[in-house]
């Protein structure tokens, strides 16, 4: 049955029920993010089948501030060291992604019937909603960013976590094992929530991409780490916010945007794929240049979204401190070079592929 035809009503307990089935099945067998990736695949399958329901942006932003709380409990000002002791291969590291990118960008745009932006601007290694939300002010197709983006979203998600499932091996099952879904709650649960509250609402009014994850971590370290007060996020609050984030990534992949992208999805598929790989390469040489473990550094050079990578992250036995330093830093980086990226690939692709 097609669910354009189905009653929203109808829809919303599909994606319910069917997330649920798929989530805690991946959970029974100890796949990191299960409840990100089991949500996600249901939302990519509801979508192509025409569902019309969204997750409203508003809740989007809310599950962003929830995880951001949760990384701020593993950060530190220490997040800072990796980046200033071992500055150099860090710069390296960050040189070659981006170039990998942009030469990826490149031949996807000269190789595919992709306008130039929209090529560039979808191949960028940033925070997915931070590059879909500047690449229709640079003259690109929206919702072909959007599609790419979040096509290799899915793909570096998907990868992560069974990467981490195997690198976790006998100690995932052990680490399921200790999960506590309804702890009890103080008020530091109403100071945690207050916090996620400030930083998504300031957000926009910074200006800040990604701001509605980023601020909530960064105030909700400081107070976390100088001891003022303990965060508290529950199990069941993460697993709410897990679920809303995979929602609103799969249900993007509608069947219009997919049938637009048809006729360059090879293209795309094989340029995610090629990135994913030098990314997972520039990890093996991280393990042996730096005291880190594989997955660790794959997660920390992984062209994934950055909430996607840190809710994966938590779920493993990897520092978190160092992956979001370099999801971090990327992201960043990005944001500033992106527009000439982007212009660079439109004048010297575009002409070739005509």
């Amino acid at each position: 049955m097609l669910m354009h035809r189905m009653a929203p009503t109808g829809q919303w307990f599909i994606l319910l029920f069917s997330s649920l089935i798929l989530g805690f099945g991946f959970q029974a067998f100890h796949i990191p993010a299960a409840l990100l990736l089991g949500p996600m695949i249901v939302g990519v399958a509801m979508g192509l089948s025409g569902a019309s329901i969204r997750i409203h942006p508003c809740m989007f932003q809310v599950s962003q501030g929830i995880l951001g709380c949760m990384i701020a409990q593993s950060l530190s000002p220490s997040i800072l060291t990796p980046l200033l002791h071992d500055w150099p291969l860090v710069l390296l590291v960050l040189i070659a992604t981006l170039l990998a990118s942009g030469v990826s960008g490149w031949l996807l745009v000269r190789f595919s019937q992709l306008p130039g932006p929209t090529g560039a601007w979808g191949s960028s290694p940033g925070g997915a909603s931070a590059m879909v939300a500047m690449a229709g002010d640079f003259g690109a197709d929206v919702r072909l960013v959007a599609f790419m983006q979040y096509l290799r979203v899915l793909f570096v998600a998907t990868a992560a976590a069974f990467v981490a499932r195997l690198s976790l091996g006998d100690d995932a099952s052990s680490q399921a094992a200790v999960v506590t879904w309804f702890p009890s709650l103080d008020w530091r649960f109403a100071g945690t929530l207050a916090i996620a509250a400030v930083g998504i609402l300031l957000a926009p009014r910074l200006r800040i991409p990604s701001g509605a994850l980023l601020l909530p971590a960064i105030l909700g370290a400081t107070v976390h780490s100088t001891g003022i007060m303990s965060l508290q996020v529950p199990e069941w609050l993460l697993a709410i916010a897990y679920a809303l984030i995979g929602w609103s990534v799969g249900l993007r992949f509608t069947r219009q945007i997919f049938l637009l992208a048809l006729k360059s999805l090879p293209q795309m598929v094989l340029s995610i794929v090629c990135l994913m790989l030098f990314c997972g390469g520039l990890a093996w040489m991280l393990t042996l240049l730096l005291p880190v473990d594989m997955l660790t550094a794959y997660l920390a050079t992984s062209p994934g979204g950055l909430d996607t990578v840190a809710i994966i992250a938590a779920g493993s036995r990897v520092d978190m401190s160092f992956v979001m330093a370099m999801q971090t830093l990327r992201l960043l980086t990005v944001l500033v070079t992106g527009p000439a990226m982007a212009r660079f690939i439109s004048r010297s692709a575009s002409p070739a592929s005509a």
